[in-house]
């Protein structure tokens, strides 16, 4: 046997559950981590010298034309080279040996915002977009709790104008609702913290959604305070129930060679029902990662989507996701969506309150 010669080995003849053995796995996982890194084709020298691998650049040509004939990887006309199939990151994302994990300086960034950032929760949930579009290099998306479970944690009414009153209700998920309400002119101070007292001892503890529940009060003043209250109630009900920000998008350009790429996915993006959609279909498929065609959006067909739930006390409130080519970095991704996801879930779970 020759130095460079392959070990026969019982562990080579092995399979896992996707039919490849031990040797053939390690080549493919290093040609998808060789492409992630350089976005050029993959030859047989690369992958010889791979961690792992260990084996002839002869029978690293070899077991990379059996990959490809079994759909792992594909060979461009215009090279020796290979790249990965959707098939082939599919593999490499559900046999990484360990969780990708952030470096000290991301994970001293993500400290560094969460302990800096304050205000409503839309405001840290937008601002999470950026954090993890300048984790990643990739477009970002946070979705928000439905404030149709959330409950009411304070309601008052606060004097703008003569005529002008402002509605703030603070919800028990760290969102803060606010309407514009007219008032007839002389109303007081006093006019508005009573009816602002009649509304919380109604409402709090109930969901924005529930039936109203403030009864006449007998006081002219307080009541018309209320009618118009439930009139702003009227329009939070009618809200679109889902909070949903964008980040990063200008990124997608640096990511895709083809315009029409960017341009679809774009369009997609502007469409905050079918992010949501998406973001829950991984999550209820019971997913991390979607690659290529597998989230069924035939637009984003080149597109991986990485998604990672926002939990506060084992229920989904949420959910944080990063959009970029197939050609992704996976294990840096997953780690970004796994530790911002977990630190907004934090927040919304009231750790929001004792920042501050």
């Amino acid at each position: 046997m020759t130095p460079h010669a392959d070990p026969a080995s019982a562990a080579d003849a092995t399979v896992d559950d996707q039919g490849l053995n031990p040797r053939r796995a390690a080549i493919l996982e290093a040609v998808v981590a060789e492409y992630i890194g350089t976005a050029e084709p993959v030859g047989s020298s690369h992958v010889a010298s791979a961690p792992g691998v260990r084996v002839s650049s002869a029978t690293v040509r070899s077991e990379m034309v059996a990959l490809e004939r079994e759909g792992y990887l594909v060979q461009p006309h215009t090279s020796a080279g290979r790249i990965p199939t959707d098939k082939g990151y599919r593999f490499f994302v559900d046999h990484l040996t360990q969780p990708g994990v952030l470096g000290p300086a991301q994970r001293r960034r993500v400290t560094q915002f969460f302990d800096q950032v304050h205000g409503e929760m839309e405001t840290v949930l937008e601002r999470a977009t950026g954090l993890l579009s300048e984790l990643t290099s990739y477009a970002s998306v946070v979705v928000g709790p439905s404030h149709e479970t959330a409950t009411i944690r304070s309601v008052q009414l606060v004097g703008l104008s003569p005529v002008h009153a402002l509605l703030v209700v603070v919800l028990s998920d760290g969102a803060v609702e606010k309407r514009t309400i007219d008032v007839p002119d002389g109303t007081t101070d006093d006019d508005l913290a009573r009816a602002g007292s009649v509304l919380a001892t109604r409402l709090v503890g109930r969901t924005l959604t529930s039936p109203w529940a403030v009864p006449p009060s007998g006081d002219h003043s307080v009541d018309h305070l209320v009618a118009a209250a439930h009139g702003a109630f009227d329009a939070f009900e009618g809200a679109d129930p889902n909070n949903v920000f964008v980040g990063g998008p200008a990124r997608l350009a640096q990511s895709f060679d083809a315009v029409e790429t960017v341009r679809s996915v774009l369009a997609i993006l502007e469409e905050q029902f079918v992010v949501v959609t998406l973001l829950r279909d991984v999550l209820d498929r019971g997913l991390s990662v979607a690659i290529g065609t597998e989230h069924g959006y035939e637009p984003l067909s080149s597109c991986a989507v990485v998604v990672a739930p926002v939990t506060v006390e084992g229920h989904s409130l949420g959910a944080v996701g990063l959009l970029g080519p197939t050609r992704m970095d996976y294990p840096r991704a997953m780690a970004a969506a796994h530790v911002v996801g977990e630190r907004l879930g934090e927040r919304l779970g009231g750790g929001h309150d004792a920042k501050h």
